[in-house]
């Protein structure tokens, strides 16, 4: 399972430990340029093959660009460790970022009586280490291998800048999309930027299927640039299409209202740039939405009735 064990404790509970990272912050906002300094670590082909073989599932890649991407395959270091060797120790400051490529590491916190629990074990995959980096906390927890293993590491001032400030642009460059979508102006400030940090950039070229028809829905998209076409098959197995939706618009809503399958198909027209929420996203985020959604089902249904010509001639979508 990948991921993370290292869950932070209250501010409280380190109240009396040392500080020597809290003083160092990062503002995304200060740094609109970059220095030009990147740390880069050399590696074999080989190296770099596997490097990208162990981070492409971890989620807090996903959003960066391909050129992020490869700041962060540059950064990163190859660590070996020995059976009982502590990579990283509850209270301590945080230095790396670490990403299991092979071996079993033993996750331990200690109490507040001095007490050790063993909480989790990583066998052959996942990573360890981002919270206290993210949030210049202490370690909230002990790290030890039990194998012999092998490791990559970023240290903590790279993994901040490229993550934090990719976090940042992402969030930016989505509550702009958000601001041209009218049903998501009824949502909170707090809803908005949560649904920001949780949509994936998505892209496609002219003519490429979007949404099949009858396929079970894993999300919706939001249009950022571009128009999609959407189409239903008719009587005679003819593909006819029924809507088109430009910038600003959104698709695959109905099946995640309805719990149905895709009502209708879409494909990109031209070059398409589209924001994507997961189906478990949509659920936890779009609740303030659900009423509008509901009612745009009943000019769907309405605008299927005027081309396919009475409801007998559709599928019941509700």
């Amino acid at each position: 399972m990948c991921t993370t064990m290292e869950t932070e404790p209250p501010v409280g509970r380190f109240a009396t430990r040392r500080k020597s990272i809290f003083a160092e912050t990062y503002n995304p906002e200060e740094d609109e340029e970059d220095d030009g300094i990147k740390m880069v670590h050399p590696k074999s082909d080989e190296q770099r093959q596997r490097l990208g073989d162990s981070v492409k599932h971890i989620f807090m890649f996903r959003a960066l660009d391909e050129e992020q991407m490869a700041d962060v395959l540059d950064a990163m270091f190859e660590k070996s460790v020995q059976p009982g060797e502590f990579i990283i120790r509850q209270r301590d400051d945080g230095d790396n970022f670490y990403v299991i490529e092979k071996g079993k590491f033993e996750v331990y916190v200690k109490d507040q009586s001095g007490v050790e629990s063993l909480i989790h074990t990583y066998d052959n995959r996942g990573f360890f280490g981002e919270l206290a980096l993210l949030y210049n906390m202490p370690r909230a927890a002990s790290v030890k291998a039990i194998t012999n293993g092998t490791l990559w590491a970023m240290d903590r001032q790279t993994f901040r800048r490229i993550l934090l400030k990719s976090a940042y642009k992402k969030r930016k460059m989505y509550e702009d999309l958000i601001d041209k979508v009218p049903m998501l102006k009824h949502l909170e400030p707090y809803e908005r930027m949560n649904l920001a940090d949780a949509l994936a950039p998505k892209q496609y070229a002219d003519g490429e299927q979007i949404i099949r028809q009858g396929d079970s829905a894993d999300g919706m998209y939001f249009v950022e640039d571009g128009v999609i076409k959407i189409t239903r098959i008719g009587d005679q197995g003819r593909e006819i299409e029924i809507n088109r939706v430009p910038a600003g618009g959104y698709i695959g809503e109905l099946a995640l209202v309805t719990h149905k399958p895709r009502a209708a198909s879409a494909y990109a027209v031209g070059d398409v740039k589209l924001a994507f929420l997961d189906v478990e996203a949509f659920e936890r985020l779009l609740g303030p939405c659900m009423e509008l959604m509901k009612r745009n089902i009943d000019d769907y249904e309405d605008q299927l009735v005027k081309i396919f010509g009475s409801k007998a001639n559709i599928t019941d979508i509700r």
